[in-house]
This record gives C-alpha cells, structure tokens and sequence, in this order.
C-alpha cells in the first residue's frame, strides 16, 4: 500500500486503536471486536506478546479491510520486523531519527512520539507523516495540541493518552488528524470477563463522534 493511501486511510477513519493485550488470542479476540464496531485501522504495540506474528496472522485473515500498524517500536530491527509482517504505519512512543529513517526507507508511514516543541518539530524535520503527541492529557489535552499548531501549522498531529469518549471532540476540534485510543477503547478487562459487545460498543461511539465533528456539529 502506498503511503498516501495509507495516510487517506488513517484520517477517514480518525480512530487508531492501541493495541495491548496479555496475549495473542487476547489481542485477535480485540480485533474482532474492534472491527465489529467498524474500526479499519489497528496499531498492534510491541509490547503484545508474539506481536509481529500476531501481525502476520491478522494480515492473512483480515487483508485489506484492516490498515495495520506496528506501535512501541524503538529499533530498525523492530521497523524491518514489522513491515515484513504486514505493518503500513510505525508509531513510537519517543522520537528514534533511526525509526522515522528505517521506516521511511521502506517506503511506509512514520508516526514517531513527540511531547515538546522542539521534539515535534524535530520529529517532523526528520521525516515524519505524522507526529504522535504523547501523553497528550498530561500537558493540558486538547489545549496543548491547539497551542502547538499556533506556530506549527504544518504539523499532522495524532494526540494519544488520555483520549477518552469525554475529550475525543476536543481533540478533534482542536486540530488532531486522527486519535490514538489506548485502554477506554481496547478494553482487556471486557474480553477476559466475556463482554466483547462492550468493545464493539465503544468502536462504534468513538466512530460517531468522528463523524459529528468533523460535519461541525
């Protein structure tokens, strides 16, 4: 897939699932939760156990109907790895000038982390197609996205960390390009007790509040 379609497919969707699961069955168990709800886009973190064959294994049974990403990644190696595996975005949760190169080179989609000003900036001099503002709610939230766009127009921001169904519009509103949503919406607890309908749910409302802000209402 080529980067441009793949960026067109992170911003229709304006939701990146982080995926972090106990286990591989845990996190396919997600997956189809999270695609039930209409979720197209999946960022599959390092930190699931087996992560790059749980992506090798979610490329063969979803194929195109699920954009993949690899999250977490800190290490060229880890960039090769993922990509091999069926990953068309890389996110890190820090700035690696040798991530945004590696994955770069590959001809893929550099989301690297960045806080600060001069990390954002830096991050994107380097290459990056977008930049992940982590942890965003730490720094004042949807405030602080708007307040970096002030002198940096030109950034594509996804602010992830405390992105909740309450913030999700402000986020939006604010400038974010897409929404990285950790555990309000992958949900561990609910697969383990059973309830993946909880998951699909919550899919399903961050999707609708995509949609009503981005129509101004």
């Amino acid at each position: 897939m080529s980067p441009e379609v793949t960026r067109e497919t992170i911003e229709r969707s304006g939701i990146i699932p982080v995926l972090r699961a106990r286990s591989a069955d845990e996190g396919r168990a997600l997956v189809e939760a999270l695609v039930a709800g209409g979720i197209t886009v999946i960022e599959v973190t390092m930190t699931v156990p087996g992560a790059v064959d749980l992506l090798r294994t979610l490329k063969s049974e979803y194929g195109e109907r699920l954009l993949l990403g690899s999250g977490t990644v800190t290490t060229a190696a880890e960039v090769a790895a993922t990509i091999e595996a069926g990953a068309e975005f890389v996110v890190s949760p820090s700035l690696h000038p040798e991530v945004i190169a590696a994955t770069k080179a590959r001809n893929k989609v550099s989301i690297p982390g960045a806080l600060t000003p001069t990390e954002a900036i830096t991050a994107w001099h380097a290459g990056a197609d977008y930049v992940k503002i982590f942890p965003c709610s730490a720094v004042g939230g949807a405030s602080y996205l708007k307040s970096l766009l002030a002198p940096f127009p030109e950034l594509r921001l996804i602010p992830t960390g405390g992105v909740t169904l309450q913030t999700a519009a402000d986020f939006l509103r604010a400038g974010a390009r897409a929404l990285g949503v950790g555990s309000d919406l992958v949900n561990q607890q609910a697969i383990a007790q059973g309830r993946p309908e909880t998951v699909t749910a919550t899919a399903r409302a961050y999707l609708n509040i995509v949609a009503k802000a981005r129509a101004g209402s």
